[in-house]
């Protein structure tokens, strides 16, 4: 019979005691009903603002998640840190402020609300809910492309706001806007869609088309540049195109883009450089933070020069 030497044994029992307080991934990560995707309003005074959250386990112990503000894109959070059914963070500034954004709350069941302190100090509350997961079967089939823009005027359209000036007007069949101004929506809102039309930009000049106006899919001179999601074919600071097929500026592009639920397939220039890849959240410059809901297209406008034609929809077709 053979017997371990008094050394390795002693060795074995430390390391056998040492896996029994190891805790159980599983476990620990069932501990926390903070993870998932969620829906958030921020209450400026008078106005509400649409922003995001997710949170995840980084391993079995550490909290960790993304965050979308009302602009900007996603901002990862190092460590989300969680006492029963409160919770809190702290990220950098991104555009604007020069100091840590902080953002304290609690969960009750499916809800979250709080406060959070600015990246320029100013204190505002938030309200949200879980994000909804917008699973769905693809259409079968669609209806025949029905015209967004009749190349006259702007039917169909409204600003999102009026405190910016209307740039936007009808251009021998194109829907342009020559400088900076608002952003024109659809008076249509709109679920699940085929959409296509075409694009073109001044060099250095930036637009994007939100889908349901929530989704950015970027639109932005671009041209030869390493593909990244804050570029042209991307979903705005989430998914980056599997490559760069923008034209040089001052040339006319084209957009094939399918949403279906959180899916979308981006086809820029006839290239499928996003196939059927799932959006998280909302991005930044979102209509409103309601997922659930149909939203309309929404181009930018208060960025720069930009020109659309041909602009064409498809809806499910029972």
């Amino acid at each position: 019979m053979h017997t371990l030497n008094p050394i390795l044994r002693s060795t074995l029992v430390g390391f056998c005691a040492v896996l029994m307080l190891l805790p159980l991934t599983t476990n620990a990560q069932s501990k926390s009903a903070l993870i998932g995707s969620w829906d958030l309003e921020i209450q400026y005074g008078e106005t509400t603002l649409p922003s995001w959250l997710e949170v995840e386990f980084s391993g079995t112990k550490t909290l960790i998640g993304r965050y979308v503000s009302f602009s900007g894109s996603a901002r990862p959070i190092a460590e989300v840190f969680e006492s029963d059914n409160s919770f809190n963070f702290s990220i950098p500034p991104q555009w604007s402020g020069n100091q840590y954004m902080h953002l304290s709350g609690t969960r009750d069941g499916d809800r979250l609300s709080g406060n959070i302190i600015t990246n320029t100090g100013q204190a505002v509350t938030f309200t949200g809910v879980r994000a909804p997961s917008l699973e769905r079967e693809a259409p079968k089939k669609w209806s025949k492309p029905e015209p967004l823009f009749n190349g006259k005027n702007l039917d169909g359209w409204q600003p999102q706001t009026t405190d910016r000036d209307n740039q936007w007007k009808a251009v021998d069949g194109v829907l342009t806007n020559p400088a900076s101004g608002v952003n024109l929506m659809t008076t249509e809102k709109y679920d699940d869609f085929k959409l296509h039309l075409e694009f073109k930009y001044p060099k250095g000049s930036n637009s994007g088309i939100y889908l349901r106006g929530r989704y950015e899919v970027q639109v932005e001179d671009n041209y030869g540049r390493v593909p990244n999601s804050h570029y042209i074919g991307g979903v705005y600071g989430f998914l980056t195109p599997n490559e760069n097929a923008a034209k040089p500026a001052e040339e006319w592009q084209t957009y094939d883009i399918t949403l279906v639920g959180r899916r979308v397939t981006v086809v820029l220039n006839g290239k499928s450089v996003i196939t059927d890849a799932l959006i998280p959240g909302i991005t930044g410059g979102a209509l409103d933070s309601k997922e659930g809901e149909p939203g309309p297209i929404l181009l930018q406008g208060d960025h720069g020069p930009i020109e659309y034609r041909n602009l064409t929809i498809s809806v499910p077709k029972d």
